[in-house]
């Protein structure tokens, strides 16, 4: 492995905190995680991701990506089709090795495998791991008539640490897996990608990055000054230089520059037909301009060389269903078809809220949900990094926000759906929301998730829990079979910290102070590892010798965890590993 490559994978697994991981398993984890990160632009841990571990077909990670969402469980599927009503499918697969050469031999067993894992009559030995991708898998072709843009795509990234040669072999190889699996007919297209160094040391640099386009941007007007914007356009951009600004160089959407947007996309209702109409109809597209309310575009920096902009940090903040729109027909269009831009560059969370607010008035959006998604976020963003030192965490309001910051553990970094969740188990007691109907807690944002008026500090409770919980799993302290029940751990250990009664309102100095009690225990290291292993015991006890997800994920299983926390009683079982 050369230096720079060394270098990265040492950032990687310091900021990751995975110095438990053998050298190969780590390189595992940095390559799978770099590749989904060019499908996939959210924040993710590689272990939601990771297969290797004997019995996985020779596969080491595998992303499932739908409708722009990292799946993790069957029951996400049904929810993601339920809000979207439709189904978008994208599969990432990785095999990579430290060694600096490309094996012609790996490279055909990999593709193997490949196949292995979708067919309906698998030889191959499967883990735990595998099988939990497989019943996401088999529920994807439950629902296959769902599929908005046909079948879905497969990329097969092939990772090493040397340098591809274009050798003929090895093409002749590559290309024969692509082969086996487009005759299985499962799929829209297959993609086998051999990465070499070089183009990993890009990935990497490229995950740090927060996005960023550079688009050529001719017919606009610059806005006359306003205080605290730095630089606004209005203009048209051709469809092509649009798109661009929404879609990875995979030409998949990108989802994550819509966070700010409070509609997602509706499929293909009225208003959506008839701009699909007009752009599929040669004697009409080019009057979309004049029939289009347009994109309005808010960036963090806009840098411009003559008619060519570098748009770094930004979100659609409204636009979502013309952006949508064009990224499905955007074979047919060309430069002729313009867009109208309003491209912003302003850092001020103040006038970026009130021109999000502004621009989303089409349709009823409650202030509750607004104030929810706008100004809860940034307030918990300035929140979490106001603790000292090791009790540090940073919420992740934008794709990627800390992504090339120095000095910060990208697992101290928590996303928005793994706080809801963390949150909703700790202080909801709804551990079996957290996958299966996780849409339902999404519908609670800005009433008891996110109100306006609650205190921080459960937030950081929750999210420092999680982070913990996560630590005892990397370091193998707690055993994985237990990471289907991750969430109800986290409301049994509320439970254990001995804070079973919960104030009646979030917003008032009582549970201030029982959060702070909680922090305690969270932030003893002795403490913390003693009451997870204990909510481990205990969730064994319940589960009674079955830990699969389809047991533990109901709600009948929080329940009956719910009945024996409950009753307190003082004969637990014994503790998993020794403190």
């Amino acid at each position: 492995m050369d230096r720079i490559t060394r270098s990265q994978v040492a950032e990687f697994v310091a900021e990751n905190s995975m110095d438990a991981l053998p050298e190969d398993a780590a390189f595992e984890h940095f390559a799978g995680y770099l590749v989904t990160a060019t499908h996939y632009s959210d924040t993710f841990a590689s272990d939601e991701i990771h297969v290797g571990q004997g019995g996985d077909c020779g596969i080491d990670t595998i992303g499932i990506i739908v409708n722009g969402c990292l799946v993790s469980d069957a029951q996400e599927v049904d929810d993601l089709l339920e809000t979207n009503r439709y189904l978008e499918v994208t599969l990432v697969f990785s095999q990579s090795t430290r060694s600096s050469n490309f094996d012609a031999q790996k490279m055909g067993g990999f593709g193997f495998g490949v196949a292995d894992f979708v067919s309906e009559d698998p030889s191959l030995p499967r883990n735990d791991a595998l099988e939990e991708k497989r019943a996401i898998w088999d529920r994807l072709l439950d629902l296959s008539t769902n599929f908005s843009k046909g079948n879905p795509d497969c990329y097969l990234y092939y990772v090493t640490t040397g340098r591809w040669m274009e050798d003929a072999a090895l093409i002749a190889r590559r290309d024969a897996a692509v082969r086996d699996l487009e005759a299985l007919n499962l799929f829209g297209s297959v993609h086998y990608t051999c990465v070499d160094a070089e183009r990993l040391q890009q990935f990497y640099r490229d995950s740090r990055n927060a996005i960023q386009t550079t688009i050529t941007f001719e017919t606009r007007v610059v806005l006359p000054e306003f205080e605290d914007v730095e630089q606004a356009f209005l203009g048209l951009l051709p469809a092509p230089q649009f798109l661009r600004l929404v879609e990875n160089d995979n030409e998949e959407i990108l989802a994550s520059v819509f966070f700010d947007n409070v509609r997602h996309w509706q499929e293909w209702n009225r208003v959506n037909n008839a701009m699909r109409e007009t752009l599929e109809d040669p004697s009409m597209r080019d009057y979309f301009p004049l029939l289009n309310n347009g994109v309005t575009i808010v960036a963090r920096r806009i840098t411009s060389t003559g008619n060519r902009y570098l748009v770094e940090d930004y979100q659609v903040v409204n636009g979502c269903q013309t952006s949508f729109v064009l990224h499905e027909l955007r074979d047919m269009l060309g430069d002729s078809v313009q867009v109208p831009v309003r491209l912003i560059e302003t850092e001020d969370v103040r006038v970026r809220n009130a021109i999000i607010k502004a621009t989303n008035t089409q349709t009823p959006v409650s202030d509750e949900h607004l104030v929810a998604l706008l100004d809860f976020p940034r307030r918990l963003e300035a929140f979490f990094p106001t603790y000292d030192d090791r009790k540090k965490l940073y919420y992740e309001r934008r794709a990627r926000q800390y992504g090339g910051t120095e000095g910060i553990e990208k697992v101290r970094v928590i996303t928005m759906r793994d706080l809801v969740r963390a949150f909703a188990s700790m202080f909801l007691g709804l551990p079996h929301r957290t996958t299966r109907n996780y849409k339902t807690l999404l519908s609670q944002i800005g009433k008891s998730i996110f109100g306006a008026g609650h205190r921080l500090e459960p937030y950081y409770v929750a999210a420092y829990a999680h982070y913990r919980l996560e630590y005892l799993f990397r370091s193998q302290a707690l055993r994985p079979d237990l990471k289907p029940a991750r969430y109800h751990l986290l409301m049994a250990y509320r439970y254990l910290a001995g804070e079973a009664t919960l104030p009646s309102q979030l917003n008032g100095s009582e549970v201030e102070r029982l959060s702070n009690r909680l922090m305690a225990t969270l932030w003893d290291d002795d403490e913390f590892r003693v009451l997870f292993e204990a909510a481990a015991a205990i969730v064994r006890e319940v589960a009674q010798g079955d830990m699969h997800r389809d047991n533990i994920r109901t709600e009948p299983f929080t329940v009956r965890l719910l009945a024996s926390l409950q009753a307190g009683s003082s004969q637990l079982p014994a503790l998993e590993v020794s403190t």
